[in-house]
């Protein structure tokens, strides 16, 4: 969508840039989970700080540590992924809200923060890559999902298609 000009200063936003505005106001407004690249012990405190249900799940060559918050079937589920040294490689989420990538994301928030602010042009889904960081994510209100890793911590005989 072309910007209006009144003089010389433009009066609208692209909306690619509105998305961006408007998923990060979204995400340092929920709660905190465990962060991506650290070690798994973080997602006790995590389920603790939240009164979320913690369900682990093993799977060839990693396991998933689920933490559901709110009513069962209507709240946030977040699926943190772990590898069998302990570190989580990839989350993913859904729910009625986005969860708060600034404390998922941890280390990598800032590279996240940089790529999203940049224009695009494309509209749909965000999908964000930064070097070894991938952050993809879409869905409307009440109806959100997405899914963030590092390439360079998903174990070797894995692929990324885990991370779901």
């Amino acid at each position: 969508m072309p910007r209006k000009e009144c003089g010389k200063r433009p009066i609208g936003v692209p909306g690619s840039r509105w998305l961006g505005v408007l998923l990060a106001l979204a995400l340092t407004a929920a709660p905190a989970w465990a962060v991506l690249g650290q070690q798994v012990q973080s997602v006790l405190a995590d389920r603790a700080r939240v009164a979320g249900r913690l369900r682990q799940i093993r799977a060839t060559g990693y396991t998933i540590q689920q933490i559901s918050s709110g009513q069962p079937g209507r709240g946030t589920v977040i699926r943190e992924y772990v590898s069998p040294a302990g570190i989580v490689f990839g989350v993913s989420w859904h729910g009625p809200q986005i969860p708060n990538l600034r404390a998922l994301l941890g280390a990598y928030y800032s590279r996240f923060q940089q790529a999203a602010a940049q224009p695009r042009r494309v509209r749909g889904p965000l999908r964000i890559q930064s070097g070894d960081l991938v952050v993809e994510s879409a869905g409307h209100m009440r109806a959100f999902y997405g899914r963030a890793y590092v390439t360079k911590l998903i174990p070797r005989n894995l692929s990324a298609k885990v991370v779901r």
